[in-house]
């Protein structure tokens, strides 16, 4: 079995139905047709008994990166040469496969999106590939398997962040992960609101020191081979004055573990070295954070950071928070003091996104091109909701008289949106409902997509993490708190402009009257 990664990264890296749309484009002369697809999601994830109000908009830079490096191969067009379908014939024909191995290319498509970092919402157009039919539709398969996955991750990032009120969250998900899936999720998590991440080879992508402590096991073999836990302490300090953070749950956090730490911490300070902190990763963290803030304040190490791990996520940390502002009091300790000297080390529940393993996206075709211009093209479901929202079509944000986001809005390419005048926001499904904004009350009307791909190259350089950081800060400052919240978060809307609300209903009246008669 091979395990090149040149088959199992490339242009092969899609499912199959694509190819044979591809070829059966390519039959009836559309491989060259221009169109345009629409990647959405249709809802925030679910965690069970919670979900989101918002997501972080993650993994286009990657996908840019994968577009301007893949074409097909003479590998590729060999194994397709090679494939029979049931009654034994070849599936693909040699002219498709000419046609494939000289037109294999992302040379003819052009993406524009919403930049990676930014806050975004369901049933906005995201990304819109513009191209040729053929390579268009190859590409969904990798469209959503980089966007979705990353964009799942840096959501549960976002909401853990909001949750620790700005403390250090360090991702320490990667043993937890799905193989190579660990380094997107990664990536997500430092775009979504991680600090630090203990995977050394995307750190290093990414621009930031990997961050880790050392393992229970370091312990244990001090204690098999007839030492102590404080020999074991003593060895890590030694190794690393300046970067000792002392795991103490390994016999009795606050009888050994914690005691010991200090033992040690006490003998760098007298070598002139500064302590960073301890760790605790079992028992009733809340509590045990308390006692260890109690006895690190009492030997003079009120500086020390605490590190709290096992099973953290936003709902667990917002309980942690909660609990040290009731408990703390009690014992003397300023909780919010010692909340700010608390990180979180998040692994499994971020790296896996816990409680909704997929984001709903979908990658739609909404426009072809007929006669020298594109013309909408729409599918109709059972659900209205699922109704799509067809043509060449852009995205604007909508900022109310106090700075804040209140409705992203979709509309027709050829339209324009600005202040100082008023505007209509229709509901997507339900046609009586219109949302009427005098121009008072708009502030600003953002325009969200840039155009980040044409003709195969990227366009600009790729935002560093920073940059894309601070569009997520900057877009969370402009929500409103109560679609930041937890549990039951407000619904932010996203609504149709008047003209797409007339053109995507006439097209679905008109559908609609041509299939009546076939149902009767």
């Amino acid at each position: 079995m091979t395990t090149d990664r040149r088959y199992t990264e490339g242009l092969l890296f899609t499912d199959f139905y694509q190819l044979t749309m591809a070829q059966l484009y390519f039959r009836h002369g559309l491989a060259e047709r221009r169109v345009q697809f629409d990647f959405f999601f249709r809802s925030h994830p679910h965690y069970g008994e919670h979900s989101a109000g918002y997501s972080i908009f993650a993994g286009l830079e990657w996908l840019l990166d994968w577009m301007e490096e893949t074409r097909a191969t003479r590998a590729d067009v060999e194994y397709l040469r090679s494939m029979t379908g049931a009654s034994g014939e070849r599936l693909f024909d040699d002219d498709f496969l000419n046609w494939l191995a000289d037109n294999g290319t992302m040379d003819g498509l052009t993406i524009r999106a919403v930049p990676e970092g930014r806050v975004v919402h369901p049933n906005a157009p995201l990304l819109v590939v513009d191209g040729p039919l053929a390579m268009a539709q190859l590409v969904e398969t990798p469209v959503l398997n980089h966007l979705n996955y990353q964009t799942l991750v840096a959501t549960k990032a976002s909401r853990i962040r909001e949750a620790t009120h700005g403390a250090l969250i360090l991702e320490f998900g990667m043993r937890r992960a799905h193989d190579r899936g660990a380094n997107a999720g990664t990536r997500a998590a430092l775009i979504g609101g991680a600090d630090f991440s203990s995977n050394v080879g995307v750190s290093r992508l990414m621009g930031v020191q990997p961050k880790g402590t050392h393992a229970h096991s370091m312990v244990q073999a001090f204690l098999a081979l007839g030492g102590s836990e404080l020999d074991a302490f003593r060895a890590f300090a030694d190794l690393y004055p300046d970067d000792c953070i002392l795991l103490v749950d390994t016999i009795d956090t606050l009888a050994s573990g914690v005691p010991n730490a200090i033992r040690v911490f006490e003998e760098l300070r007298r070598r002139g070295h500064v302590p960073i902190g301890i760790r605790l990763d079992s028992g009733d963290l809340a509590y045990l954070a308390i006692q260890a803030a109690i006895q690190l304040d009492a030997a003079g190490f009120d500086e020390v950071g605490i590190v709290i791990s096992n099973n953290l996520d936003e709902l667990v940390i917002w309980q942690i928070v909660t609990q040290i502002r009731e408990e703390a009091p009690r014992y003397g300790v300023n909780p919010e003091r010692l909340l700010r000297r608390l990180a979180h080390g998040v692994g499994t529940a971020l790296i896996t996104s816990t409680g909704d393993a997929a984001l709903v996206g979908v990658y739609k075709l909404v426009a072809i091109e007929d006669g020298g211009r594109l013309r909408p093209a729409i599918k109709l479901s059972e659900s209205r909701a699922k109704t799509l929202n067809p043509g060449d079509k852009r995205l604007w944000r909508v900022y109310d008289q106090r700075g804040k986001a209140t409705a992203d809005l979709i509309g027709l390419a050829h339209e324009k949106h600005g202040t100082g005048e008023p505007l209509t926001l229709c509901h997507p499904t339900d046609e009586p409902r219109r949302r009427r904004l005098v121009a008072e009350e708009v502030r600003e009307i953002e325009a969200l997509h840039e155009d980040v791909f044409v003709d195969g190259h990227r366009i600009g350089d790729p935002p560093d993490l920073e940059v894309m950081r601070a569009r997520r800060r900057a877009d969370l400052d402009r929500l409103d708190p109560g679609v930041k919240r937890l549990m039951n978060p407000h619904l932010y809307h996203v609504s149709l402009s008047q003209a797409l609300w007339d053109s995507k209903h006439d097209l679905v009246r008109r559908l609609r009257a041509e299939i009546e008669p076939l149902s009767r």
